[in-house]
């Protein structure tokens, strides 16, 4: 029978009892999990002590009042009263599926029909497919199956708790017709990321409420190392402590590490301490000026990065300058220290860079100077000339005024002395 069909029997059973006064059964539909225990109950409202009676879909006779039961040790008595005859049945299978009859002997004989609905328990799910370990950038389908569900169960899948859309799913009918396998395939792009991802199957069915089955499996993902290096300042000075970090990442993990100084070995210096993936500077100087390099590899490729290392001076107390500088140079906001790839076409600048901190400073101090300087320079100059302007004056005055029949510029100067002593004489007064 068809669902429809059960819920219009029981209605109409119900229905029917409601509508008519006197001796008719009533009962209920039944739903139970496969393996759990069935209760029927069978009730009459006005009973002259009419025998009932439960059969089962087969028509074979469960219990007739309390005097007869079926050879079913599942099959136990409940209650039986002149109104109600209830019985149970343990360890139920999917076989107990059907309409159950309880018949009340009157003349006619009035029945009510149930329908005991047997819940078929999906098993646990099983993931196929997945390879240990995967490599990047493979491409691999992931199987969940389930069987034995009845109705067919849901498949859902899961990323570290996080539902995964756009599965396929396929659900197929048992060779008994009554339960189902279900299939669902998810199919994934490997890369490093999923590397210790968690993908979970997780069944939906109406079996499991309380208790959802599911199956995990987690990737392994094999991948070729990445490599970073990570310094301990930003502006390495004389003097000052250096510790190189050479991070790596990969699977089977790059361990250990390289370091080259330049295209070769490091310095035997007690200075410079390797330790692990670290590369530490007690105390640094120019002489480790340089480029660093870091290698790490796995069975899967290679992988490096480099650090140009400029030690700049150690900072000096320098008095304040009083002299505003003529033309103060700031310090180049560009010059940066940084990490380079090993891809080969990836260069670094190995010149000196810009002088930081406190040569702005020194460019002030001197620029001070040179401005007192010049402006003394600049004094002194206008004075000399204004000396020398004076005394050409007076030579040239003097000789012009003896140059009147004077044959060489001696006579002409003795001649002007005269000519200034006569003046004297011819002075005039005016009284």
């Amino acid at each position: 029978l068809s669902l429809s069909q059960i819920i219009f029997i029981s209605s109409f059973s119900v229905c029917h009892v409601a509508g008519i006064s006197g001796q008719y059964p009533l009962v209920q539909n039944v739903t139970v999990t496969e393996g759990g225990m069935a209760n029927l109950t069978c009730r009459v409202e006005y009973n002259d002590n009419t025998s009932l009676q439960w059969s089962n879909p087969a028509q074979q006779t469960l219990y007739f009042d309390p005097k007869f039961k079926l050879k079913d040790n599942r099959i136990e008595l409940v209650r039986a009263t002149s109104s109600e005859l209830t019985i149970s049945i343990s360890d139920v299978t999917l076989g107990d599926e059907g309409l159950y009859t309880c018949s009340l002997f009157t003349m006619p004989v009035r029945t009510a029909k149930a329908y005991l609905t047997v819940l078929g328990v999906p098993e646990k799910p099983e993931i196929n497919g997945l390879t240990k370990p995967a490599m990047e950038g493979d491409h691999i389908t992931l199987t969940c199956i389930t069987q034995g569900s009845k109705p067919a169960a849901d498949l859902r899948w899961f990323r570290n708790e996080k539902e995964v859309k756009g599965a396929s799913c396929a659900k197929e009918v048992n060779a008994s017709g009554k339960t189902f396998t279900v299939r669902s395939s998810l199919q994934l792009h490997v890369d490093r990321n999923d590397d210790g991802v968690a993908y979970t199957c997780r069944v939906d069915h109406v079996a499991l409420a309380q208790a959802p089955q599911q199956a995990t499996e987690v990737l392994e993902v094999h991948y070729a190392p990445r490599v970073e290096i990570i310094k301990s300042t930003t502006v390495p000075q004389e003097g000052q402590y250096l510790k190189l970090e050479c991070f790596s990442r990969g699977n089977p993990s790059p361990d250990p590490v390289m370091w080259t100084k330049d295209g070769g070995d490091l310095p035997d210096l007690d200075r410079i301490i390797v330790q692990g993936r670290e590369l530490a500077f007690t105390s640094l100087n120019k002489t480790d000026n340089g480029t660093y390099r870091c290698e790490a590899s796995n069975h899967l490729g290679t992988s490096s990065a480099e650090y140009v290392l400029y030690v700049y001076d150690a900072p000096t107390t320098l008095p304040p300058s009083t002299t505003p500088p003529l033309h103060p140079i700031p310090p180049d906001p560009t010059v940066q220290l940084s990490t380079h790839a090993s891809d080969p076409t990836v260069t670094g600048s190995r010149d000196d860079p810009n002088a930081l901190g406190q040569h702005g400073t020194d460019h002030a101090l001197i620029g001070g100077v040179v401005a007192v300087v010049v402006f003394v320079t600049l004094c002194l100059i206008i004075v000399l000339g204004r000396y020398l302007a004076r005394h050409k004056g007076t030579y040239l005055t003097n000789e012009a005024k003896g140059a009147d029949d004077a044959p060489d510029a001696d006579t002409a100067i003795i001649n002007a002395e005269g000519n200034h002593a006569h003046a004297e004489e011819k002075k005039e007064y005016f009284i």
